[in-house]
């Protein structure tokens, strides 16, 4: 059956309602994001965390205006599927020439999978692979705002140009001395070119859009000389007195991707065609997935649709099977992962033993707080799933079973088909990036000798190294957290995970809590020799009561681990240290949490 003329005006006037409603919210998503420029001039770092927070909503909040429009208007649920195939098509043709096609895909499969029962998630009714090319989309607006900046400096003038280059932003701040910090700059960049030639096509070219998180501000660029490519930020922050100063460069690739880490708060960012900002960033950071740069930028919805796009295209690709995660069992979370594939999967249990009283719903929302902060490079961003499906032979028989033990209720296996093959469906899972858990990091060490203080191997040399950077980081961590109004509820070793930098990243946060919503205590003396003795708790324990100096025997029962813990972060077991980062917080103080390196700072005057 053919579809009528009417049909294929229903499914424009369904494609043009769907446009209307991305372009609404790109438009939200834009004015919020170049609003980040005042709130940074004007120091209002409540109300830059606050627009942080409410950007996340704006993707969900406008795909369910929009499908409740289609519902109302024209019964969408209830249309034939070749309307739905003409409205795909017509969509199409309304993408020609816009400025941001993958996210305007992105949000038709949304709206679509909103709609239509999973069945109909096929290449016929949304976009599998893209429709309309990214590659040379032309920015339309005035010549001032193109996707980048090039300048043109010689050896002489490097100072002067990067002066230039600062003022182009038009930030409606002064400087302490912008002549002093581009020179420090100057002198940074002269140093990474060395003695090299200076080629014909000698340049600094810059990102338009200024990168603004948490009280930081970043001139994002790259150093061209020959073939010859130098990645680059540049911090601006302001100093006590309130005007801005840059407060480092970083250079090279390993320096961006700590900027860019999966463990930070999204960026924002006002960009007419993101897809340029993207490609501009891959070209900087090369092993940094396009779904990661998306996700970094604020477009979590695009960077999950392009993630999952790797993932099926991983498996066609792949033949190992998906197993129980190495490592201590969580007692929320069942954990498993693919070899092959550097992402964990996380699906919540349910039950719980009696220690953790929480339900699912409550888990859910402290992975969505962990979303919504600030998380200071220290807490790990998780993509959220739905109805996700896995080839069913592709499951190691012993993790079904686990699935089917501890979670059934979010485990569906079907024949959806019909043809004989099986499809393992969980109804909800979070993926985060695999790390090293930092029990197994720590052990690795052990083993290899790194407890034994007379052992001069370099193998025993490089375990104790090992093990000094891992405490010392796991304390580092828990201090950033804190510094974010964080409390990670349970410390223990194996609820954190090296990264590939060697940074030290919490991901467990079915007990996390606001530092402000905690009472920190210390142990109250015994009132007599009977106290004193007894295996029992003689005081009274409140629901969000901490006593830091209990954490001691917890995490320090390895010699070892105690020498360098107690080294560098005996404070973490001290309440006072704890109550006096809580009064600063209560108080609306804000802190520093920088993601490079103190030794890289030009100015360590303390930020205000």
């Amino acid at each position: 059956m053919f579809p009528t003329r009417l049909d294929s005006t229903v499914a424009y006037d369904i494609a043009k309602a769907m446009m209307d409603g991305f372009n609404r919210h790109y438009r939200l998503f834009r004015t919020e994001s170049a609003r980040a420029k005042h709130r940074f001039e004007t120091m209002d770092w409540h109300g830059q965390q606050r627009a942080q927070r409410e950007r996340i909503e704006f993707y969900d909040l406008r795909v369910k205006e929009c499908s409740t429009r289609l519902e109302r208007e024209f019964k969408a649920g209830e249309l034939a599927m070749d309307v739905w195939q003409q409205t795909k098509l017509h969509y199409i043709g309304l993408l020609v020439d816009h400025h941001q096609p993958e996210l305007a895909e992105t949000f038709f499969n949304s709206v679509t999978c909103k709609i239509l029962h999973r069945s109909y998630f096929q290449n016929d009714f949304i976009f599998v692979r893209p429709a309309v090319s990214t590659e040379y989309i032309e920015n339309d607006e005035p010549k001032t705002r193109p996707t980048y900046r090039a300048y043109y400096p010689t050896r002489a003038s490097m100072a002067e140009e990067l002066m230039r280059l600062v003022t182009d932003f038009d930030l409606q701040c002064p400087f302490v001395d912008l002549a002093r910090d581009a020179s420090l700059v100057a002198q940074a960049m002269v140093e990474k070119i060395g003695t090299a030639t200076l080629r014909a096509n000698f340049q600094i070219q810059v990102l338009t859009g200024l990168f603004f998180r948490n009280k930081g501000c970043y001139v994002v660029g790259k150093l061209i000389n020959g073939f010859t490519e130098f990645p680059f930020a540049l911090p601006l922050l302001h100093a006590k007195d309130g005007n801005l100063e840059i407060d480092a460069a970083l250079f090279g690739e390993d320096d961006l991707l700590l900027l860019f880490s999966f463990a930070r708060a999204y960026f924002m960012v006002d960009m007419e065609v993101p897809s340029a900002y993207v490609q501009f960033l891959r070209s900087m950071m090369a092993r940094k997935p396009r779904n990661e740069i998306y996700n970094a930028l604020g477009l979590a919805k695009q960077g999950k649709n392009l993630f999952y796009r790797d993932f099926l295209h991983h498996l066609r690709h792949s033949s190992d099977k998906f197993r129980i995660a190495p490592g201590i069992k969580g007692m929320v979370m069942l954990v498993f992962d693919l070899p092959s594939f550097p992402y964990v999967f996380k699906v919540i249990k349910d039950y719980y033993p009696p220690q953790k009283d929480t339900t699912r719903e409550q888990i859910k929302g402290k992975y969505l707080l962990v979303k919504q902060h600030d998380r200071v490079g220290r807490m790990a961003d998780t993509l959220e799933y739905s109805e996700v499906g896995f080839p069913r032979d592709r499951f190691d028989d012993e993790l079904v079973a686990e699935i089917q033990k501890f979670a059934p209720s979010q485990l569906e296996i079907s024949d959806r088909d019909g043809d004989g093959t099986l499809e393992l469906i969980l109804k909800h899972v979070y993926i985060e990036r695999r790390m090293i858990p930092l029990n197994i990091y720590l052990q690795e060490a052990f083993d290899a000798g790194g407890a034994n203080a007379d052992d001069t191997s370099a193998v025993a040399v490089r375990a104790r190294e090992q093990i000094v950077r891992g405490v010392v980081e796991y304390g580092n961590a828990i201090k950033d957290l804190v510094a974010a109004n964080i409390f990670p509820g349970d410390m223990l070793w194996k609820n954190f995970g090296v990264t590939r930098h060697g940074k030290v990243v919490f991901y467990d946060y079915d007990e996390i809590e606001y530092i402000t919503d905690c009472r920190f205590r210390k142990v109250p003396a015994p009132r007599n020799e009977e106290d004193e003795m007894s295996g029992e708790i003689w005081y009274s324990v409140g629901p969000r009561d901490v006593f830091p100096e209990t954490f001691g025997p917890f995490l320090l029962g390895n010699p070892a681990v105690r020498e360098v813990f107690m080294k560098h972060h005996a404070d973490l077991l001290d309440a006072e240290f704890w109550q006096a980062h809580k009064e600063r917080i209560a108080q609306g103080h804000v802190h520093d949490v920088f993601p490079y390196d103190r030794d890289k700072r030009f100015h360590q005057a303390e930020r205000p």
